[in-house]
């Protein structure tokens, strides 16, 4: 299947690691021009390189950006904007909130998972909306949690938070659509990264137990009968982001081989 993604212009925030890396490096070896950000100038120096080598693609960028700034964000498209002149594909991530129950969060811990978790995906989709309205083409790609199907016990953050990205992409993609923007909304299940790995720790410590052993049980739970990797995650992200998929918006998927048992 021909993608057409060669020379496509893509921004993949929070990308240094994890699935944004590996989103990023699926795009890159599809041919796309690749920007990629972070918090850390010298990660985002030492992943640039790692995926013009392993793709064979020179055309990868970096800027460092925050996502709970503002001007960050505003200064990371320009970027983009001097470097390319335009957004083809944006890929909205960041780390995942802070873990715990109503009593252990904080109005501080609300206002920071609010501008982490859902402002800045407004932020950056406002950015790029001109480009794709004035060229008729665009794909938003909201990376979310599988708490968008069925919420996880001790992370009412990103239970909360989530859910209203959710209803966020839903509404922009029914604005957009006629546009020729696609919006989907796509969480992961248990993929091998380090926000699972922070969790699964949290859990062993909870029920006394190894880590070892907290992965072992999960993965008994999930039909596949492994964690997902970080790369079979990408590939859905960049069908989703490409020419390709040119009828299916406004949806929210979860990635997580069969766990989920939520219609």
């Amino acid at each position: 299947m021909e993608l057409g993604l060669r020379g496509k212009v893509v921004a993949v925030m929070a990308s240094s690691k994890g699935l944004g890396k590996a989103t990023a490096m699926e795009f890159a070896r599809e041919g796309a021009i690749v920007f990629i950000s972070s918090r850390s100038e010298e990660k985002l120096r030492q992943t640039a390189e790692e995926i013009k080598k392993e793709s064979k693609n020179d055309q990868v960028y970096y800027k460092s950006c925050d996502m709970t700034s503002e001007q960050d964000i505003t200064d990371f498209f320009a970027f983009v904007k001097d470097e390319a002149g335009r957004v083809d594909v944006l890929i909205n991530n960041t780390g995942g909130p802070k873990a715990g129950g109503f009593d252990g969060v904080t109005d501080e811990d609300w206002y920071k998972a609010f501008d982490q978790n859902l402002l800045s995906y407004i932020r950056s989709s406002r950015a790029v909306l001109p480009y794709m309205k004035e060229q008729q083409f665009g794909r938003i790609i909201n990376i979310s949690s599988s708490s968008v199907k069925e919420v996880l016990d001790g992370l009412i953050l990103s239970n909360t938070f989530r859910a209203g990205m959710v209803g966020f992409a839903k509404t922009l993609a029914r604005e957009v659509a006629g546009d020729n923007i696609m919006v989907n909304t796509i969480g992961p299940g248990k993929i091998a990264t380090d926000r699972v790995a922070e969790l699964n720790q949290i859990a062993a410590d909870k029920q006394n137990v190894t880590v070892k052993q907290v992965l072992e049980n999960t993965e008994k739970q999930i039909p596949r009968g492994h964690m997902g990797h970080p790369e079979e995650f990408a590939k859905i992200v960049v069908f989703l982001a490409s020419s390709a998929n040119s009828y299916m918006t406004g949806q929210s998927l979860v990635i997580d081989g069969g766990l989920l048992k939520a219609l």
